[in-house]
């Protein structure tokens, strides 16, 4: 996916609580880093999966937490679970 498809607002809300949560410089946190060069472990994880389910009012399931590797991989995460939860607030 392309940054064009992705929201710039979506971007920059789940890299601004990924740098708030690990008292990072938010410059730092782009969409093509993985947590393992930010230096984010499993703990870490954890903490900022907290954080995005409370900034975005969504559940993010374990199953996919275990996969996202990068910081793009959790915008498109994050990007789905509102789209599958603006549809099913249609209905």
């Amino acid at each position: 996916m392309s940054d064009k498809l992705m929201p710039e607002d979506l971007v920059s809300r789940v890299t601004g609580v990924i740098a708030r949560t690990q008292k990072i410089p938010p410059e730092t946190v782009t969409i093509d880093k993985s947590f393992e060069e930010l230096k984010i472990d499993s703990l870490d994880g954890i903490n900022i999966l907290f954080a995005l389910e409370g900034e975005f009012d969504v559940d993010i399931p374990d199953d996919a937490a275990r996969s996202i590797r990068t910081i793009r991989e959790m915008v498109e995460g994050i990007e789905k679970l509102l789209a599958a939860k603006a549809q099913a607030a249609q209905k």
